[in-house]
């Protein structure tokens, strides 16, 4: 499960750097579903709930009796992976224009993910109730703590008019 684990983090990993790239421009185009973000904003952001994440893979590489580690870890597998679906590909078919991170999320996270909670079923880790239980607790954790993120984001935003 440990090497499982990291390819976790390589696919979140390269899922957050495209969005690095493209999302904050993307996200200035005055869509009703996405506030426009800076740079600065979006990726600190990005950085905590990568370190997040990392985290999570860590607990449950080093504390695997832990129930909270292994539900954070399956929490975070499916968050990612509704993520793929909520926001980028329903962005994708209602913009009709391609919505950054739908490509790593769906060739990356979704597959990964899927596989890493396949094995922890066969594993006998995990049962439907973890899964959707923990998938629910930290999508919404992770939906809360994105605005106070970009907030703390746009603080660490330094203005160079002179």
């Amino acid at each position: 499960m440990e090497a499982l684990a990291v390819f976790f983090c390589l696919a979140i990993t390269l899922h957050n750097i495209e969005e690095a790239i493209w999302l904050p421009q993307w996200s200035k185009q005055g869509l009703k579903f996405q506030k426009a973000v800076t740079p600065n904003e979006f990726h600190f952001a990005m950085l905590v709930i990568t370190a997040l994440a990392y985290l999570s893979a860590f607990f449950f590489i080093f504390f695997p009796q832990s129930n909270f580690a292994k539900w954070l870890f399956v929490g975070f597998l499916g968050a990612m992976i509704i993520n793929a679906v909520f926001p980028h590909l329903l962005a994708t078919i209602i913009m009709k224009k391609y919505a950054p991170g739908l490509v790593t999320g769906l060739l990356l996270n979704i597959p990964i993910n899927c596989f890493i909670i396949q094995r922890m079923f066969e594993a006998h880790l995990i049962g439907w109730t973890e899964l959707l239980f923990s998938t629910i607790m930290v999508g919404l954790s992770l939906l809360a703590l994105i605005p106070f993120l970009f907030k703390l984001g746009k603080m660490f935003t330094f203005n160079s008019k002179t």
